[in-house]
């Protein structure tokens, strides 16, 4: 496993499939009776808790335990006519700036990214029983963060972003294997896949997270996190299951 380092410093490693991740800016301790986890929901214990390092905690415990696809995530955008939108994309970053998903801009959430910055989107980890929410503005990641998470897909997937029309009409599947031959004849089997420039990544700036952890006969434990700006302090609540 490789490890990189996009043009803010941040590091990413390379998996054996196509994602990356950032790694988390704060170091995560092994779970003890003094841990995020369990101070969350002890509701003597006032002091003050960073969700986003209480979601490193809750993502690493899901990453030993999930069966795959710990980082899949439901993102929830609306369209021109206020109508909800939803559908399982990959956290392919995260840091305290917020959660970083890549696209194609003309694609349907593109669209609707593009034309109301706004989205929710929430992890399910079952084998954990726990979700955990974010929801807020969100931002196009600058150019240099594109191209460096671009260069750690795999090659097929990086010409698969240039064949995909993506959310539009498809006659079939041969098709768009046959954009992908195509492509692939054009270029040398040395030479680099540019970015197209209709791909990017987006980042959802959280201006709330919620934490949820199932409970027996559906007592719940719920928590959320709130901040007005992203630059404010954040403030926690306990909620009604």
């Amino acid at each position: 496993m490789r490890v990189r380092r996009w043009p803010n410093g941040l590091k990413i490693r390379d998996f054996p499939i196509y994602m990356a991740t950032v790694l988390p800016l704060v170091q995560i301790a092994p779970m003890t009776a003094n841990s995020l986890s369990e101070r969350l929901f002890d509701d003597a214990d006032t002091g003050p808790i960073d969700p986003f390092s209480l979601f490193e905690e809750w993502f690493a415990a899901a990453r030993d335990t999930e069966p795959n696809d710990p980082h899949a995530m439901a993102l929830a955008t609306v369209d021109a006519t206020g109508l909800p939108d939803v559908r399982m994309v990959l956290l392919n970053a995260r840091d305290h700036r917020g959660f970083v998903f890549f696209t194609n801009l003309d694609s349907r959430k593109g669209e609707q990214l593009l034309a109301n910055p706004q989205a929710a989107l929430v992890f399910h980890w079952k084998s954990r029983r726990r979700q955990a929410r974010a929801r807020g503005p969100v931002e196009r990641v600058d150019p240099g963060e594109a191209d460096a998470y671009f260069a750690t897909r795999a090659r097929l997937s990086q010409l698969g972003a240039h064949a995909s029309r993506q959310s539009r009409p498809l006659a079939s599947r041969q098709v768009l294997l046959d954009a992908v031959d195509t492509l692939k004849a054009s270029l040398g089997d040395d030479e680099p896949v540019a970015r197209p420039a209709h791909w990017s990544g987006f980042r959802l700036v959280p201006r709330e997270i919620e934490f949820w952890q199932d409970g027996a006969f559906r007592l719940h434990d719920r928590t959320r996190f709130t901040r007005p700006a992203p630059a404010a302090d954040w403030t926690r609540q306990r909620l009604y299951p």
